[in-house]
């Protein structure tokens, strides 16, 4: 866990820390166009690399793909400290998300792997924590790190090496999982389609109506060739033989609707957040210091959210009610966020962002909670990956489409305001903003004009927001509580002097033969899968077909294993590297 948790804060800390850095990087660098794509590069190639991540660390193992996540990550890391002009730092940022989008899958994915569904929601609490308070307190540590002048705004990629390193050594040191042989090939057709479906929608969203008018051509042509992508997709993941996001997941209605809560909340989280920083900073004239202490009561609050209702559903088991509460909370913690406003004070502000950490808090770890425990073993990476997709997806989307509504918002206001004060500017009101320290220098009126059509403009962007987290709170809403996995339930050991050898081998060797069986069956009605299903707790509601496929993988299996062990028990145990037993 710790070098999990260590690992995902240095990740997802790469993310925003460029924040409150990004009016000095363009400062010294250049490239005022290219201030989104700082941000969107990374959120891009993090969104579109995450399930193949998940597939990839079936065929090659979790622990190889995860280190290699994080050494790219590294590297990634210091090239873009070492950046000279803004191309290079934008493609740097970009392999540095597909660092990112790794470790953030295959944490969870680990997690998984490791942890039983019911203990889950403990470890599932902090990581949720972490991921909480790297994305929020990264803006905090870009601000202090460009307002020490020993320091410089490049040391915003280089702080988060020495963690990486120390993450990389524990995991080589104490993570052990069982080499499991898979089928060895690879979906590359899904892995194209559906990688070039997300980018197209992403270079949709974040060039239309800067680079090009939504009335044009390029808008059609991105629309018509992600639609396509999209289509390709499912057909490739339906004929492929080894896909990274099975059909079969979709016809899941835990992971369907999870997802889609997933992507809203991807979409109102990031998409907001990524734009409080410009509030903070141009509207109410805060250093990069003070506006990333100003996140602090959303890390406070995302944080203990996250503990709390963890260590309530390892204690009671119940889930459902954390997200769907949570999803609200949120709604309405953007919605007193688009009541901001140039006078508001501090207190008000950071009480907004606090009630909007609680419900992030609560929500977004037991989304992949759900997802997990409502998934079948075989299909737990490509359940995380698919979840973990979605919500990245949902970022990528939300700071794309919010950056369009804020620039277009922003734009139309300081046109009706300087009409109304009969005031014209050289070159219109297309003219460079600058720096916040700019804009805070600018003479009255403009700058009142300034600062009053930014935060309108962020206004519209919290307040579209809020039917945004509604739709996840739906989703959420119709979500079926699933009785949560517990630990397989320990085979009873069974009698020497009763049994032979060649009776327990017989006995493992038929109970995994059901198993299989079980696992194997089409959908067609079978006295064997009614019986097994009749084995499930009587809480589990969920198809025979799903109860009898948990009570092969969870109690059959693991029986099968403890009487052939029985009969002829090993030397050593493989999973732990070789502890005699």
């Amino acid at each position: 866990m710790s070098g999990l948790m260590l690992a995902m804060l240095t990740s997802m800390i790469s993310t925003s820390v460029v924040g409150t850095a990004l009016p000095t990087i363009v400062g010294e660098l250049g490239g005022q166009d290219q201030y989104s794509w700082v941000a969107s590069a990374t959120m891009l190639t993090m969104t579109v690399s995450t399930p193949l991540w998940g597939k990839l660390s079936d065929l090659w193992g979790r622990k190889l793909l995860f280190q290699t996540a994080l050494g790219l990550f590294v590297a990634a890391s210091l090239v873009a400290g070492l950046s000279q002009n803004m191309g290079q730092l934008i493609a740097a940022r970009a392999v540095q998300g597909l660092g990112v989008g790794g470790l953030s899958a295959l944490a969870q994915v680990i997690l998984g792997d490791i942890v039983s569904p019911r203990e889950r929601g403990r470890y599932s609490g902090y990581m949720g924590a972490v991921f909480g308070i790297s994305t929020v307190a990264g803006p905090l540590l870009g601000g202090f790190i460009v307002d020490t002048d020993w320091l410089g705004w490049r040391w915003c990629f280089y702080v988060v090496v020495p963690f990486a390193v120390i993450s990389f050594a524990v995991i080589q040191k104490v993570l052990r999982l069982p080499k499991v042989k898979r089928n060895t090939s690879i979906d590359i057709w899904g892995a194209t389609t559906i990688t070039a479906s997300a980018s197209a929608l992403m270079l949709l969203l974040t060039l239309g109506g800067q680079e090009f008018e939504w009335n044009s051509f390029w808008t059609y042509a991105l629309g018509a060739l992600a639609l396509l992508m999209l289509a390709l997709s499912v057909l490739s993941e339906r004929i492929a033989r080894n896909p990274i996001l099975p059909p079969r997941l979709f016809r899941n209605r835990t992971f369907v609707l999870t997802g889609a809560a997933s992507l809203f909340v991807g979409m109102a989280m990031f998409g907001a957040m990524i734009y409080l920083p410009q509030y903070l900073q141009i509207v109410k004239g805060l250093s990069p210091t003070e506006s990333g202490l100003m996140t602090l009561p959303m890390v406070v609050g995302l944080f203990l959210a996250g503990v709390i209702s963890g260590k309530i559903v390892t204690q009671t088991g119940k889930w459902k009610i954390f997200p769907v509460v949570g999803l609200l909370i949120v709604a309405v913690g953007l919605f007193m966020l688009s009541r901001l406003h140039v006078d508001s004070s501090e207190w008000l502000i950071g009480f907004d962002v606090a009630v909007l950490g609680i419900g992030l808090g609560l929500c977004m770890q037991m989304l992949i909670l759900a997802a997990q425990n409502g998934s079948e073993l075989r299909d737990m990476a490509a359940t995380t990956a698919g979840v973990s997709f979605f919500r990245s997806l949902g970022g990528a989307i939300g700071v794309a489409a919010f950056g369009a509504i804020l620039t277009n918002r922003l734009k139309a206001e300081m046109e009706d305001m300087l009409r109304a004060a009969h005031i014209s500017l050289p070159g219109g009101t297309s003219f460079k903003l600058g720096s916040p320290d700019a804009i805070q220098k600018l003479p009255e009126p403009i700058k009142h004009i300034v600062l009053e059509s930014f935060t309108r403009g962020l206004e519209t962007v919290f307040m579209v927001g809020v039917p945004i987290a509604l739709l996840g709170f739906v989703a959420a809403l119709f979500l079926k509580e699933l009785p949560l996995r517990g630990n397989a339930a320990p085979a009873p050991e069974p009698d020497p002097q009763t049994l032979s050898k060649d009776d327990l081998v017989l006995a493992g060797l038929l109970l995994e033969l059901i198993a299989q069986r079980i696992e194997r069956v089409n959908g067609q009605p079978s006295a064997l899968l009614s019986a097994v299903a009749r084995m499930a707790p009587p809480e589990d509601d969920r198809p025979e077909r799903d109860r009898a496929r948990s009570v092969a993988q969870n109690v059959l299996r693991p029986t099968s294993r403890a009487l052939i062990a029985q009969a002829a028990p090993p030397q050593k145990d493989l999973v732990t590297g070789g502890v005699t037993q």
